[in-house]
């Protein structure tokens, strides 16, 4: 009794920590998404408004994520149907943002390797399509899942109530094993775009001089940046195959390798967007500087 009341406390300690970083991150980019709003270049530029895009997928996955980690701890149960519905849209947005960064990605590269094609295929009709794109692939995954899902389950369970995860709509070994494949591919893919767009912004750098040189090197630092969080959204696949093992040793530090990896690989990956646009960018770094005193001299 004495273990069990010892382990709800520190339960409780770590749900309260995480929730102070989730408040935290979640109004850093809500005032980033109103700075986004505030000047007409922004919403007509290529790599802002796919930003945008990345601080509202990150906003929307990091809420879900914790009401399940929240019910997940405590064991609340939901509505198949809800907790499907919350799985299609984390499922979905789990890929809109790594998806998002490479095509950020290419978008510097775009502008460093070939900056008298930049507007054209930069235009905001080009980000619009980006935009379009990048969901489309993004839901690919998401219908393989819910296809297989579908195809395997008793419709008559759909109404009963049960803690929401994203493994009890894996029936069969093999579906979990397709869907690590599918985002293992995926990520191959965007890895190996990276790459090559490092490799072509750092010929370019290496040729540059003066004041291109140094917007080249900063440009490189960027990609470097979104590398990095792909790493990242990587390791997070690899999350629900290292705590299940985990489970079966103890408990206990079942709980601490879930608090880790929720810290480590869905908060900070997506806590380094407002630190490579929001503050690493001049325009909107000012832009926000500007929106945050005018907060506080409208509070005095």
């Amino acid at each position: 009794m004495a273990a069990n009341i010892t382990i709800e406390y520190k339960m409780n300690d770590k749900i309260m920590l995480i929730q102070v970083f989730v408040v935290l991150f979640l109004c850093i980019n809500l005032l980033l998404i109103t700075t986004f709003f505030t000047k007409e270049v922004f919403y007509t530029t290529m790599r802002y408004v796919l930003f945008a895009v990345t601080l509202m997928s990150d906003t929307l996955f990091l809420f879900l994520t914790d009401i399940l980690l929240i019910s997940d701890l405590y064991s609340f149960t939901i509505q198949r149907w809800l907790c499907l519905i919350i799985i299609i849209i984390l499922s979905l947005y789990a890929f809109v943002t790594p998806v998002t960064l490479t095509a950020m990605t290419l978008e510097r590269c775009v502008a460093i390797c070939l900056p008298l094609r930049h507007g054209e295929l930069c235009s905001p009709r080009s980000t619009l399509h980006s935009i379009l794109i990048i969901h489309i692939l993004s839901s690919l995954p998401c219908i393989v899942y819910l296809s297989l899902f579908f195809a395997s389950a008793s419709y008559s369970s759909d109404t009963q109530g049960r803690v929401c995860t994203a493994e009890i709509f894996i029936i069969h070994t093999w579906q979990g094993h397709l869907r690590s494949a599918i985002s293992q591919f995926y990520f191959l893919i965007m890895c190996i775009t990276i790459v090559f767009s490092y490799v072509k912004i750092t010929r370019v750098a290496k040729a540059a001089s003066g004041e291109d040189k140094k917007s080249t090197w900063r440009g490189l630092r960027t990609v470097g940046l979104h590398a990095l969080q792909l790493l990242l959204c990587l390791i997070q696949l690899w999350c629900p195959l290292i705590e299940a093992a985990v489970l079966k040793i103890n408990f206990m530090l079942f709980i601490n390798v879930r608090y880790f990896n929720y810290i480590t690989f869905i908060l900070a990956p997506r806590c380094l967007s407002p630190l490579i646009y929001g503050l690493r960018d001049e325009m909107f770094f000012h832009a926000l500087k500007r929106l945050a005193l005018c907060g506080l001299r409208k509070k005095h």
